[in-house]
């Protein structure tokens, strides 16, 4: 009778015939503290993200979909009230996927990745929150890589929510339409003994006209607010 072969129990002497057990947990804790401190250096860099491009990345390893222009970005940011400043404004936490992508990304195109943005509404890199967070690698001459998108999605009404901040045509555009609401929503015929005449609406249009705009002024400058286009890139407290 042959004995049946046990797998584990020949890949134990195959392995003992090159490492003793101590040695066994001597190369195992020595490949886990090179692991630990590889991903500690990540976390050093994106938390002091440097002026370097990473232009020793190797294209033809790159996925095609993931590289995008700085005017691609900055459309994203202007029509939906984004951020896209350096990895160290991020106040957050990275998640240990995103490490592992870097990680990756680093033993195969053998370099370190320096210079690293994120894209993410303008709270999320002031609080320690984790929503909607795009991280990106500077490939110089305007192009970024994506590298890892965590969080949830965006809201599905966000673009038509930011779309009055957008510039300033399109507040006033805004400003104009909600008060011509408003004035036909007011029921004029209480201020009025007779019927209303156009003159009485186009006075009540320009009183909500100026108390919606001066309402908008307010809060705008009460909280240093700014248009998508002003702020998209910029690392100040405006948004």
């Amino acid at each position: 009778m042959f004995i049946k072969t046990n797998i584990q129990e020949r890949l134990i002497e195959v392995r003992n015939r090159r490492l003793s057990g101590s040695h066994i947990l001597t190369e195992v804790h020595q490949v886990l503290r090179k692991n630990e401190l590889e991903r500690a250096g990540i976390k050093t860099r994106l938390s002091n993200s440097g002026d370097h491009t990473n232009a020793s990345l190797k294209l033809e390893l790159l996925n095609g979909e993931a590289i995008f222009h700085l005017n691609d970005i900055r459309k994203m940011c202007v029509d939906y009230r984004l951020r896209f400043l350096d990895s160290s404004y991020f106040k957050g936490e990275i998640p240990e996927e995103a490490i592992s992508k870097i990680r990756r990304i680093e033993k195969e195109h053998d370099t370190s990745l320096t210079k690293m943005k994120i894209m993410a509404p303008a709270k999320l890199l002031k609080l320690e929150n984790a929503d909607d967070p795009l991280l990106f690698a500077s490939l110089g001459n305007d192009y970024f890589y994506l590298i890892h998108k965590w969080g949830n999605d965006l809201h599905p009404f966000r673009k038509l929510l930011m779309w009055p901040y957008k510039n300033f045509e399109n507040l006033v555009f805004t400003i104009f339409m909600l008060s011509v609401l408003l004035t036909a929503l007011t029921p004029m015929q209480a201020f009025t003994k007779g019927a209303v005449s156009n003159q009485e609406y186009l006075l009540m249009f320009l009183f909500m006209f100026k108390a919606v705009g001066g309402i908008v002024l307010f809060y705008g400058f009460a909280k240093g607010k700014n248009f998508n286009s002003a702020i998209w890139n910029s690392k100040y407290y405006n948004g």
